[in-house]
């Protein structure tokens, strides 16, 4: 069975990369150039506001090298997780990245676009039938929570994308997907075996970031065989070691073995890793089993008010050694002034110097810093969430104050606590999103809730 091969420039479309490694990669004659474009790793923000947390500039950049390279190789190019969140809006994002360049550039060709929006009324649906499960740590879904969802999309597998190559698509733009899937597609369509390449797509998800030393802004390359696949780096200053690839097979995992994904999970019990070259790994052993029956992963958020934070320091020995007691103080100060006029809000102040970045784990196991070690400074990021902004701005700007001219036993100045490195204090951050839906609905055909659109594109 002859290889597959596949390129994967870059960890996240718009993440970049060197053009060099790109040349390199396109000189193994590729059969698809395949990247992911997205994450909830930035969490819900993206998601609900309909924004992308890549650049329009350093998208177009890479495209640039990709959509042509490809044209003239006569393979596709596969993009998954569109503008980010992989939602209505970020997938008219890339679209409109996509057009502009082909008119820039003179560019025809068929493109696929792929929706993965799951309306509010199909989860309701789902609800009501008992078909929904939750993610763990995700609660039981309630109504409310989907009603109150702004957004929510469903994670497709390689199903969709099979079909919109089977139309003959030259560019493919996949809304939310499973990130190996847009690396999987080909490889599961032409017959090669699903965990194999599955498991591959798992590496060049995040291109040479499984290399050592890893880069997300750099290319890697791999190709899929009967009973394998290999994967490589494209730049001598780095290689693929077994250690780099199995540590990448180990990422984002919960459970070693076990990797659940659209259409069941891939087994990696008995998976071989052999360093074949220098620069080179050959894996053999994975195994895709599937799930009966099939489920859809649902992500969807909802409006969690509007924000407003401060960033400010201290080196004052005494203000610290007192933090704890000087925060609660403030925070009842905040309270006593605006409970029960100004609507419910949140005020955290963030302690960065003393568990500003681990702290909030202290629940989940991780240990807390030492509460004997003399850190010399603290960073204080006060974050309010209120229900408009004008509430939120209210909170921080008391809190702010308060901390600022705070009356603690044995202070000395009295001119002022923190030290301000911008000016205005103050960064009105707007509305803000929490995850309402995280969870596993129902689904036994593949294609049923994403939509697949054939245009042409350019001239």
């Amino acid at each position: 069975m002859k290889e597959l091969c596949i390129l994967s420039p870059t960890a996240i479309l718009g993440y970049g990369f060197p053009e060099a490694s790109f040349i390199e990669g396109m000189k193994h004659k590729p059969d698809v150039i395949a990247v992911d474009a997205g994450s909830t790793d930035p969490g819900p923000y993206y998601l609900g506001a309909g924004l992308s947390f890549t650049d329009h500039n350093a998208v177009m950049r890479d495209l640039s090298f990709m959509i042509p390279a490809a044209l003239e190789a006569k393979i596709p190019v596969i993009i998954g997780t569109a503008g980010g969140s992989g939602a209505k809006p970020h997938l008219d994002w890339q679209v409109d990245i996509i057009e502009e360049l082909a008119k820039t550039k003179n560019l025809s060709f068929k493109m696929a676009v792929i929706s993965s929006d799951v309306s509010q009324e199909t989860v309701l649906t789902k609800l009501k039938e008992g078909k929904i499960l939750p993610l763990h740590p995700a609660p039981e879904l309630k109504e409310q929570d989907i009603i109150d969802s702004v957004q929510i999309v469903g994670q497709m597998g390689v199903e969709p994308i099979i079909y919109a190559l089977e139309e003959g698509a030259d560019v493919i733009v996949a809304g939310r997907a499973y990130d190996p899937a847009v690396f999987a597609a080909l490889a599961v369509k032409n017959g090669y075996d699903r965990g194999l390449s599955t498991h591959l797509g798992k590496i060049l998800e995040c291109a040479a970031i499984a290399a050592s030393p890893g880069s997300g802004s750099d290319c890697m390359i791999g190709w899929v065989g009967e009973d394998y696949f290999r994967v490589d780096t494209l730049s001598s200053a780095r290689k693929c070691t077994v250690k780099s690839v199995a540590a990448h097979t180990l990422y984002e995992k919960t459970n070693p073995y076990i990797l659940p994904g659209p259409g069941g999970v891939l087994n990696l019990t008995n998976t071989v890793f052999t360093q074949e070259t220098d620069s080179a790994v050959k894996v053999t052993g994975s195994v895709f089993e599937p799930s009966n029956p099939n489920y859809v992963k649902l992500e969807g958020v909802k409006s969690a008010g509007f924000r407003t934070v401060s960033i400010c320091a201290t080196a004052d020995p005494v203000m610290m050694n007192q933090i704890d007691n000087i925060i609660a103080a403030v925070k009842d100060r905040v309270k006593s002034n605006f409970a029960g006029s100004i609507g419910d809000f949140k005020l955290d102040f963030k302690i960065y110097g003393r568990n500003g970045v681990m702290g909030i784990f202290e629940a989940g196991g991780f240990p807390q810093a030492n509460q004997d070690s003399k850190p010399h400074e603290f960073c204080f990021i006060i974050d309010a969430v209120a229900p408009t902004q004008e509430a939120a701005n209210t909170i921080c700007s008391f809190a702010r104050s308060t901390l600022l001219h705070y009356g603690y036993e044995g202070r000395i100045s009295t001119a002022g606590n923190l030290a301000f490195p911008f000016s205005p204090s103050d960064f009105k951050v707007g509305e803000v999103f929490e995850f309402s839906i995280y969870h596993l609905m129902e689904a036994p055909e593949p294609l049923e809730h994403f939509k697949v659109e054939i245009r042409r594109c350019g001239k």
